[in-house]
């Protein structure tokens, strides 16, 4: 790993790269320089996770450290300046516990079972 930030996403989930190919365009119109590794490719074994730990939540890792869930969301909009009110805003006490229970309990399992039934369907395919 090198100290700059990194994204880990799943490109075959439709929400994910839905919102991360956003975040790519934006940050490559920018000049910004953040990096959008996709699960699915070679990609994943520099990353010391796992193919499913990463289909269960967005990981970032920025200066050596790795996120997750409403954490690597926080440093990724902390290093795009057009997000990076969302940023203040979800870090305050009250909202960013209830935006990590939301995220970790109710989004980020609904799209991993989605993303479950969509490999399930395709090997079936």
């Amino acid at each position: 790993m090198t100290d700059e930030t990194r994204v880990l996403y799943n490109a075959d989930c439709p929400v994910c790269s839905f919102e991360i190919d956003h975040y790519a365009a934006y940050t490559a119109r920018e000049g910004i320089p953040i990096r959008f590794d996709d699960l699915n490719s070679g990609a994943l074994q520099h990353w010391n996770i796992t193919a499913d730990e990463a289909a269960r939540r967005l990981h970032v890792v920025k200066d050596g450290t790795v996120y997750g869930g409403i954490p690597a969301f926080l440093v990724l909009w902390q290093d795009m300046p057009r997000y990076r009110w969302l940023a203040r805003l979800v870090a305050v006490p009250g909202i960013y516990r209830v935006a990590c229970w939301a995220y970790d309990f109710v989004l980020a399992p609904l799209i991993y079972r989605w993303h479950l039934r969509r490999v399930a369907t395709s090997t079936h395919s």
